[in-house]
């Protein structure tokens, strides 16, 4: 029969073993499935380890034979002590790869694509920190419970090391939690999209966002006077790095306006117009570039949108098909007129109003830039019938998007992040690219001239 000492000094030999060859695999957790089979080992170790205390607790407690007595006062102990010794270090190596995986998710967490799955990750990552916190916790169990003890001498330094870093670990995990940037990036760097800005300002009107300014550049003055003017003021933090990601704005958005459209849209524009009427100098300026263009009899105005970025330069305007659009507005009856980006070797047709890189003028880089570019579309449907605008997917659109202008962007795939307006943002459309699109085009502008 195996004798109880016998069985838990086997399960602290184990423990030994699985947690040696565990910490000699430190200087390699970054090759393909290291890491797993490194937590396995933990685990393995912790639980042996467990298991030899119980085993050397039950021997302690029960009457032996004669025969095992001696066995017993010398292999107990001994067993005992180098147990805890184990669950320190085991528990300092566990606590210290919390930190390392907490710190993992977190950024992963903060890149998700949805705010719902950022905040999952961040639970994740809280049971993760709770797990280094217990790791360090039961470290410091096994040396309190070592120090007394004449037979533990030798092993307690290393405990207490253990104990120490692991401890250090948990601190570390924690404060990957308490310092979360919950703000999200308001981009005023000119290599950054512009449009993006109304995204990140309507979710903080919509749903209470916080909001972090991109510090130190020409634009924050400008971008901060445009956010306290728009009622945000308090929804400003101060800058801190890896914020969240600014893809999951157009979501927060979204859901805004599936609870109430009218409501969610009556919001954003006291928000971003106010309650000045549109600036003389905004009306001055469209006025001549309407006066300009050889359109002849006055006719409701359609928004042709040029893209020519170098981020996901496939999504591009091509000009074959701005000409096809363009001849469908002027088919449907109305005035076409080019906006965004300037087309390289591309004239602008004599009968088609140029609008191409209008923020580019003084009028509209003035300190109250952003709600000057809104007024700007705003006096074109009030004086000049505006009546919608389409073109590729570009950030530019979605501030009149967003206030009511009717919109078309065209893709040639279903867009996950900005198909989320489609239908519930009034008037929001998406085209996608397949046979007889112009024609959908031409159904939709003469529905547009309709009510114009």
């Amino acid at each position: 029969m195996t004798s109880a000492p016998s069985v838990a000094r086997r399960l602290e030999q184990g423990a030994a073993r699985s947690l040696e060859e565990a910490l000699a695999l430190t200087q390699t957790l970054h090759l393909p499935g290291r890491r797993d089979l490194y937590r396995s080992l933990l685990d393995d170790a912790i639980a042996q380890a467990r298991a030899a205390l119980d085993a050397a607790r039950a021997a302690a407690e029960q009457e032996p034979p004669a025969s095992t007595e001696q066995e017993l006062e010398l292999e107990a102990p001994t067993v005992t002590v180098a147990s805890r010794c184990i669950l320190a270090r085991a528990h300092m190596a566990r606590a210290e790869d919390a930190l390392h995986g907490a710190g993992q998710l977190s950024r992963s967490a903060q890149r998700a694509p949805t705010r719902g799955d950022c905040d999952d990750g961040w639970r994740r990552v809280e049971a993760i920190v709770a797990g280094a916190e217990e790791s360090a916790r039961v470290a410091a169990e096994m040396v309190a419970a070592l120090e007394p003890d004449p037979a533990a001498v030798r092993l307690v330094p290393t405990a207490r090391a253990a104990a120490q870093r692991a401890r250090e670990a948990a601190t570390s995990a924690r404060r990957v939690v308490d310092e979360r940037n919950d703000a999200y990036t308001f981009h005023t760097n000119n290599g950054f999209s512009f449009g993006e800005g109304w995204h990140l300002a309507a979710a903080a009107v919509l749903a209470g966002v916080s909001i972090q300014l991109e510090p130190d550049q020409p634009g924050t003055p400008r971008a901060e006077a445009f956010l306290r003017d728009a009622g945000l003021g308090g929804r400003l933090q101060p800058y801190r790095p890896r914020p969240r990601a600014m893809k999951q704005v157009t979501e927060i958005v979204a859901r805004a306006f599936e609870a109430d459209p009218a409501a969610a849209q009556r919001t954003l524009r006291a928000a971003f117009l106010g309650d000045a009427p549109v600036s003389p100098a905004v009306a001055q300026w469209v006025d001549a570039r309407l006066g300009g263009a050889a359109t002849g009899e006055k006719k409701p105005t359609v928004l042709l949108w040029i893209r020519t970025g170098v981020h996901d330069a496939h999504r591009n305007t091509q000009p074959d098909e701005l000409m096809a659009l363009t001849d469908v507005v002027r088919r449907a009856g109305l005035t076409p007129a080019w906006i965004g980006d300037a087309l390289a070797d591309v004239d602008t047709p004599a009968d088609v109003v140029d609008f191409v890189l209008f923020w580019k003028d003084p009028t509209f880089q003035q300190s109250d830039l952003r709600r000057a570019q809104l007024q700007f579309f705003e006096h074109l449907k009030a004086a000049h019938g505006l009546v919608g605008q389409l073109g590729v997917t570009t950030a530019g659109m979605d501030g009149p998007a967003l206030l009511g202008l009717p919109t078309i962007y065209l893709t040639d795939a279903p867009n996950a992040r900005m198909g989320q307006w489609v239908g519930t943002v009034p008037g929001y459309e998406e085209f996608l690219r397949r046979d007889g699109y112009l024609d959908r085009v031409a159904q939709r502008l003469a529905a547009w001239a309709k009510r114009a």
